[in-house]
């Protein structure tokens, strides 16, 4: 199975990047806004279907696209999972109070949980989300008073089950 736009030319593969590391952002113009909504419709797309969809050269379009890459806009190539089908028929998001100042303690204990899937430091009434698919809810429960609740930092869970869910996907 293919991890991005197919063509002659390989792209290099998105890699993590230290943030640090990353040439400052750059405006985006209408023809790169317009690869992204492609790539993120079809991250299989070829250089050559994206270059004809976007009416410029090929090599162009591979330029901008490795560009995108480099720059860490294009974080990488990936399939969109229907969880349920996969045999994680459980979704829930999980808010979490923590200790002050613990964000990258935390954030580095959560990414190690099964089925741990979006993390994110907010604020509000509680001071992360997180999105996790299990298996059923045994796992789910499992999960959130076994696992999350021995995590010292945090200090205390509110569970949200979903019970349906969509992702919202551009148009290509």
């Amino acid at each position: 199975m293919a991890d991005g736009p197919q063509d002659d030319a390989a792209l290099p593969p998105p890699r993590p990047v230290d943030a640090a590391l990353l040439p400052p952002p750059r405006p985006l113009d209408a023809i790169d806004q317009d690869i992204l909504k492609i790539l993120q419709a079809d991250g299989r797309a070829s250089i050559r279907s994206v270059a004809e969809r976007v009416h410029v050269s090929r090599a162009n379009a591979y330029a901008r696209i490795n560009r995108l890459v480099e720059d860490g806009v294009i974080r990488g190539f990936s399939a969109r999972v229907d969880h349920e089908r996969a045999g994680h028929g459980t979704s829930a998001y999980i808010t979490l109070k923590i200790v002050q100042n613990t964000w990258r303690t935390v954030r580095e204990q959560l990414r190690q949980l099964p089925g741990a899937s979006h993390i994110a430091l907010v604020g509000g009434d509680f001071d992360v989300l997180l999105l996790v698919h299990t298996p059923d809810n045994r796992a789910l429960r499992e999960l959130v008073l076994t696992r999350l609740q021995a995590i010292p930092e945090v200090l205390s869970t509110r569970t949200l089950l979903v019970f349906e869910e969509e992702d919202l996907e551009p148009e290509a």
